[in-house]
């Protein structure tokens, strides 16, 4: 079974071996994560070649040669050529990258599950690339059931996490709260875009838990 594992990425060096549709998905995500993207291609898709002017990837502009993966810390294979997806394989471990090839799932170190973000909040979803198409249909019942409304929910959750420690005193008083105050309906609250009627119920729960505390 796969380790699950939340990367910050932030400047991290990632190469992107791939011009095409699938190396466009893998370099999205990547610059999502402000990584610094280098994409080793001899020709890109136009979304591609866009970032690469707008200097949000640096293009090398050849094919995969020994040598390209240099200074890499992820790796991504995303080419239907078999021969330089084992040599890239062999140069990612060489070097001690973690790869993930987009084709071949099992000599992967790494697979990039499928995803919904509402801001901060990451929902994911992994059949381990047993079936890509189950975490797509999974991930779409997810897109329903958690709108867009989460995003602005999480923030105000976390403005009023901050207010907390003033409220109740430990930390177990803080975690007893949150999972009485965290219940179904105010779930549905937000679900439905009531966010500040949600807000509102959260606030007096905390007044109502210091007291009792």
């Amino acid at each position: 079974m796969d380790y699950p594992v939340m990367l910050r990425l932030a400047g991290w060096p990632c190469t992107v071996v791939g011009g095409g549709r699938v190396a466009e998905r893998k370099v999205r995500r990547l610059l999502q994560s402000a990584a610094a993207v280098t994409v080793i291609a001899p020709e890109l898709t136009t979304m591609l070649y866009a970032w690469a002017q707008a200097e949000k990837i640096h293009w090398q502009q050849q094919a995969y040669t020994p040598g390209c993966l240099a200074g890499a810390r992820l790796v991504f294979c995303a080419t239907d050529d078999t021969a330089c997806q084992q040599a890239v394989a062999a140069e990612a471990r060489a070097q001690g990258a973690l790869l993930n090839d987009a084709a071949l799932p099992t000599q992967s170190d790494f697979t990039v599950p499928a995803s919904v973000a509402r801001g901060a909040l990451l929902l994911t979803v992994s059949t381990g690339g047993g079936s890509p198409e189950l975490a797509r249909q999974i991930r779409q019942e997810l897109e329903q059931f958690y709108p867009e409304s989460f995003a602005c929910w999480l923030e105000r959750l976390t403005a009023l996490r901050q207010s907390l420690p003033q409220q109740l005193q430990s930390s177990e008083q803080r975690q007893a709260f949150w999972r009485t105050a965290l219940n179904g309906r105010i779930l549905t609250l937000v679900r439905d875009g009531q966010l500040d009627r949600a807000e509102e119920e959260v606030r007096h729960a905390i007044i109502g838990f210091g007291t009792k505390s």
